[in-house]
């Protein structure tokens, strides 16, 4: 129970970084309403580390609208990411691991080298949203790479 409680101090306080944190206007994708797929991504912070040179931490909110989906997708070879749902049910699978629903104030990390098989919205009706934050080379600009095809 306490590491719940925790764990949603540390959500509330991430929401609070970042919604102050708000770069005017600078988005992740170029189009203002997100991709075709329904996604739509946006760098809420980008700060570097002072104490571990060469690296930075940098939030990301991704909002999905009601069925809404990101393509499969790999991370730079330096990110480790943490991912908080803070809206809505997200449907995601990485590597081999097993599709799982992740609900408001559940997480789950990936490492370098992971695969990002499926990241959905698990509502056809309702929107989600989650903030996935990255310890990364301060010098990556390309967050995420799209799986061709």
């Amino acid at each position: 129970m306490f590491t719940r409680f925790r764990h949603r101090v540390a959500l509330a306080a991430l929401s609070l970084f970042a919604a102050f944190s708000v770069p005017a206007g600078l988005s992740l994708l170029a189009a203002p309403g997100g991709s075709p797929s329904g996604e739509k991504v946006t760098l809420v912070f980008d700060h570097v580390l002072p104490n571990v040179p060469g690296k930075s931490i940098k939030g990301v909110l991704v909002e999905y609208r009601p069925g809404g989906s990101s393509p499969a997708h790999t991370h730079p070879n330096s990110a480790f990411v943490y991912a908080t749902v803070l809206e809505g049910a997200i449907r995601s699978k990485v590597n081999d691991g097993p599709e799982k629903v992740y609900r408001v104030g559940d997480n789950f990390a990936e490492v370098p080298g992971d695969h990002h098989g499926v990241s959905k919205n698990d509502s056809d009706t309702r929107p989600a949203r989650l903030l996935a934050v990255f310890v990364v080379n301060t010098d990556e600009t390309n967050l995420t790479t799209n799986e061709k095809g």
